[in-house]
């Protein structure tokens, strides 16, 4: 069995590609942070040629824009909540597809900021810009006018339980908080982002307090969602579980 921790073998992706169906659905991934659901959502939209929507890189954008207009605290991270709802209004944000990094990436008011928005000032903030509802309305708003087509994968916090509670397909991702700092440790390293493991673990328990426990849009596992925890199974094997569920929803 393969112990490819980053990447698909072609045989999966052989497989995925024999499902015939015009049949569009909407693939729905919720759960923890750093728990692969990016990784998973993207390699699933791009075998099934699917639209892809990553609604964290959404939040991700809306705090940068928060943080470049000063609009959050740096020490206690107190949002200034009248401004950004005057402001939000500004903020436009889409996706397009580099064919020279052969990846889809963020655009804040036309700008990319792919890059910048997976920074750690971005991470220790995030979770408190998302959790203000008129955000959540905004970029929910944004979601379901995406998906309106259907054939989209979206990944996030509250997808199969907001966003879209009519989702063919739902899966509730979940891992060991270390095991989760781990993965992201290596993923920043590989990208020469000077942080430390202990630093990401902390902000990974945070995050998975706040995304919790907020009053608007928990995380929480939708009642018809599939578990599906990965501490212990690579990305092969989730890739293989994930192509049984898809076939039985499209056929």
């Amino acid at each position: 069995m393969s112990n490819d921790i980053f990447g698909f073998t072609f045989d999966a992706q052989i497989k995925f590609r024999m499902i015939k169906s015009d049949k569009k659905i909407i693939i729905a991934i919720d759960g923890y942070s750093s728990s692969g659901k990016s990784t998973l959502a993207k390699e699933i939209a791009k075998i099934l040629n699917y639209k892809y929507i990553d609604s964290g890189a959404m939040y991700r954008a809306v705090t940068l824009f928060a943080l470049r207009n000063n609009l959050i605290n740096d020490s206690n991270h107190q949002v200034d909540e009248k401004k950004l709802q005057d402001l939000i209004k500004q903020i436009k944000i889409d996706f397009r597809n580099s064919t020279e990094r052969n990846r889809q990436e963020t655009y804040l008011n036309n700008e990319n900021v792919e890059d910048e928005i997976r920074e750690m000032n971005v991470s220790n903030n995030v979770s408190f810009i998302s959790k203000i509802r008129f955000v959540r309305e905004k970029m929910v708003s944004f979601q379901q006018e995406m998906g309106k087509e259907k054939g989209i994968v979206m990944d996030g916090r509250d997808i199969g339980t907001v966003v879209f509670p009519n989702a063919e397909l739902k899966i509730f991702m979940n891992a060991k908080a270390q095991i989760r700092a781990e993965r992201r440790y290596l993923e920043l390293k590989e990208k020469n982002v000077d942080v430390s493991y202990e630093e990401i673990l902390k902000n990974i328990e945070k995050r998975d307090y706040i995304d919790e426990t907020r009053d608007t849009s928990p995380l929480k596992k939708a009642q018809d969602a599939i578990e599906l925890n990965n501490s212990n199974i690579n990305k092969q094997e989730q890739l293989d579980w994930i192509i049984g569920l898809v076939k039985e929803r499209i056929n």
